[in-house]
């Protein structure tokens, strides 16, 4: 134990062995927040604390998995198992489950992720008969989200008339109605949401003393990692744990709380020496990550904000190349200068394609990036865009599985009762959903129960119903002497999904039977894992409560190399020698949606911190006079947290733009075009007559396209440079948008010549050479 404390730092040092009380850490980026937060709980238990008694929270599951692997070297993996540690929704779902009955809630309860929510929200209101445009349900969602996360349960919303008239004011006065129906069909499928799964713990905390009382007791110590990101719930929950023994240690840095979007509240953080007695607060300064550049550079932007904890974050890495600005023409040509740097630099350093990330601001700007990184061979892989588990034919078998455990899983059983189809129609579901409602039973209660209940099927009907719900009781008995590996793959054959989907023999079709393949290679690693877990034989309850809380960067198990691509929320954590941050401009980063207040706009430059903060070599940032937005070309103009960095730490490859402009809020349109002949001054008789133009020429007042020639060119030149006889059939050339490519034809003379190009990855294309940017390469 003593060589790993000697490892650390006199700032890392301190707060680690301080035992008792509460405690505040505040880690600047870099500064190895992690090893602190694992040698202090293998401090805590080689100092007789019981790893039992010992509850560590964290955002990812990932993180919680790393942190006990290097607690499972020091102490050992027997010990480390006792831990109570993990991401919040796993730990309170754990504890819910073993209190569930004081709840009225099943110990299987079914998770419902945001799909599974969105879809019971939009039955409710085709039920409710209200208008789908003003009733949208991801925002009628995030409403009910946002009131969980306050603690709004439905009786206080309609003890309340001020968040009423609120939903009245936005033309949605049923808001309350849909939110009480929601609860009570969640409540009545056994079913909780991941908000739920923060407000049951409340509610279960708050109701039963005795149940406080008794994990008060288990867990003395407790550590909270990333406090600022705590939402009102995750706070509350920490504070009635932690009253008791109040040995509280919580990690977090205010300079990347970045989820206020989620309920976040930096106050949690701000605020925490106000929460508790005799606070011991320590801080990590020194940043391990980055360049000196990089770090000194992040201090001057974080400065402008006035809501901060005092600290000063240094490195004593070398100073690093300054950080690179480049500015592009269009949002395509920015994809490009991404691209092609990238290429440079694997091709000059011999780096990999995972030393390179490039962060945005919305997923939207994927698009440009990945077009000019598929044109140059890059491979990337997309993160936080439809997750493995997300996918159509996945879902299907999860839903599946989820019946095993809780039949009652309403929107699991409406997914999956007629596919692969057995003759179970709409209608039939129909009539199921009102007999369910009416006597307030689950749909399942109603289909076991179908010969007592007339429901105006025929015998056929019936019977079918009959024999899905024999076949998912036999599921449910092999479950009960089986592993989540051996009744997975049942299910898949038993219920025709497998042959269902091999009857498409497209690659799209193949895909998707390899998917099923792939999950059922993640549950046979699953359930070989789950053997060294005391007490867990690797059931399918264990599994699908691992799929229902896992992240998407949890899932990323894969060892291919490639590019990430990101928003800079989800690289939050992360590290990369190289980072792009793109589309630096205004309006989009900082988002015209978060500038109203200044609270908001210190998000965003929060925001900003993150993103440079996870270079650790090499930055860049890169922004484009125009971008698309809703099929509109629009101007743009440099981001003002470019300007917030002192000039010292940047390097410009292009000029800055330092040209002030009016932008007139006047439309020019409306003076009309200008007669500019009318303005000429009347010449002396004999003067030199107007120059005659043949017809090929273009008039000086004529309505012509001016284009950009190549560079380094003469303009008036009859034959620069590719227009002369050096190019000829054979040729491989570059483009900078389209690649690399083979001359195949030519035509033409002069300034009219033209070259027919099959390039790799762009197929054929016929280029004017006067214009065309080729690079001769072979």
């Amino acid at each position: 134990m003593q060589n790993y404390i000697d490892q650390l730092n006199e700032a890392q040092r301190e707060p680690v062995l301080q035992k008792d009380g509460p405690m505040i850490i505040i880690a600047g980026a870099g500064s190895g927040k992690t090893r602190v937060l694992t040698i202090r709980i293998a401090y805590l238990m080689h100092q007789g604390v019981d790893a039992f008694n010992i509850l560590s929270l964290t955002f990812t599951n990932k993180a919680a998995r790393e942190m006990k692997h290097r607690i499972s070297d020091i102490v050992g993996s027997a010990e480390a198992k006792n831990l109570w540690m993990g991401t919040f929704h796993s730990i309170f779902a754990r504890i819910l489950r073993a209190e569930s009955d004081h709840l009225g809630y099943p110990s299987n309860f079914t998770i419902y992720d945001s799909q599974d929510s969105a879809r019971l929200i939009s039955s409710i209101i085709k039920e409710m008969q209200l208008d789908r445009d003003v009733y949208k349900p991801k925002q009628i969602l995030g409403r009910i989200s946002n009131y969980k996360n306050s603690l709004i349960t439905v009786k206080a919303y309609f003890n309340d008339p001020e968040l009423q008239e609120a939903d009245a004011m936005a033309k949605r006065p049923r808001l309350g109605e849909i939110y009480q129906q929601y609860v009570e069909r969640c409540f009545k499928a056994g079913a909780m949401d991941f908000d739920d799964l923060l407000l049951k713990t409340n509610e279960l905390l708050t109701r039963f003393p005795e149940v406080l009382s008794k994990y008060q007791n288990r867990f003395r110590y407790i550590l909270v990692d990333e406090y600022q990101d705590t939402n009102h719930s995750q706070y509350l929950i920490v504070r009635a744990l932690s009253d008791k023994f109040q040995n509280i240690c919580v990690v977090g840095d205010d300079a990347q709380s970045i989820y206020a979007f989620r309920g976040a509240n930096i106050n949690n953080i701000l605020n925490f020496q106000k929460d508790y007695e005799g606070v011991k607060m320590f801080r990590l300064e020194q940043n391990y990550r980055s360049t000196r550049n990089i770090v000194e550079a992040a201090n001057t932007i974080i400065d402008k904000n006035k809501t901060k904890l005092d600290k000063i974050v240094w490195t004593a890495n070398d100073f690093g190349p300054k950080i690179k600005v480049h500015r592009s023409l269009t949002d395509a040509e920015e994809g490009r200068f991404v691209a092609s740097t990238i290429f440079e630099q694997k091709m000059q350093n011999q780096l990999h394609n995972g030393s390179f990330a490039i962060l945005y601001r919305t997923n939207a700007q994927s698009r440009a990036m990945e077009d000019a990184l598929r044109k140059r061979d890059i491979p990337y892989r997309i993160y936080g865009g439809l997750s493995f588990y997300q996918r159509k034919e996945i879902k299907d078998v999860l839903c599946y599985l989820r019946l095993v455990i809780n039949p009652k899983d309403e929107e699991a059983l409406i997914r999956v009762i007629n596919y692969p189809a057995r003759g179970i129609g709409d209608t039939t579901v129909e009539k199921l959903t009102i007999a369910a409602n009416h006597y307030k039973r689950s749909i399942w209660e109603v289909m076991v129960n179908i010969d007592k209940i007339d429901l105006k099927l025929n015998t056929g009907t019936k019977n079918k119903l009959k024999d899905f719900v024999t076949m998912i009781q036999s599921f449910q008995v092999i479950d009960q002497n089986q592993d989540a590996f051996y009744i997975t793959d049942h299910v898949a054959k038993k219920t025709g999904l497998v042959q269902e989907l091999k009857k498409d023999a497209t690659p799209e079709g193949m895909a998707k039977v390899q998917n099923i393949e792939e999950l059922l290679n993640g549950i046979k690693d699953f359930t070989e894992g789950q053997r060294e877990i005391d007490g867990a034989r690797g059931a399918l309850s264990e599994f699908m409560q691992d799929v229902a809380l896992a992240t998407d960067l949890d899932n990323d198990t894969t060892d291919e190399d490639r590019v990430a691509l990101m928003t800079i929320h989800l690289a939050k954590g992360l590290e990369f020698p190289h980072v792009f941050a793109v589309g630096m401009e205004e309006d989009l980063f900082p988002s015209a949606m978060s500038m109203s207040t200044r609270s908001e706009l210190e998000e965003e430059r929060r925001l900003f911190y993150v993103a440079l903060t996870r270079a650790e070599h090499q930055a860049y940032l890169t922004y484009a006079q125009s971008r698309y937005r809703w099929g509109k070309l629009t101007d743009s103009e440099p981001s003002r947290f470019i300007e917030e960095i002192d000039a010292q730490y940047l390097e410009y490859l292009t000029p800055a733009e330092t040209n002030y402009r009016y932008k007139s809020p006047i439309d020019g349109d409306i003076f009309g075009d200008i007669d500019k002949s009318k303005l000429r001054l009347a010449k002396p008789i004999g003067s030199t007559p107007p120059k005659q133009h043949t017809n090929n020429e273009p008039r000086p007042d004529s309505n012509v396209r001016k284009l950009k020639p190549v560079a380094g060119t003469n303009p008036n030149s009859s034959a620069p440079n590719l227009f002369d006889n050096k190019l000829t059939i054979g040729n491989v050339v570059m483009h900078e948008r389209f690649g690399r490519g083979e001359v195949v034809n030519l035509e033409g003379v002069g300034p009219d010549k033209k070259a027919e190009i099959k390039f790799e990855v762009g197929g054929l294309k016929k280029l004017l050479l006067r214009f065309a940017k080729l690079d001769v390469v072979g």
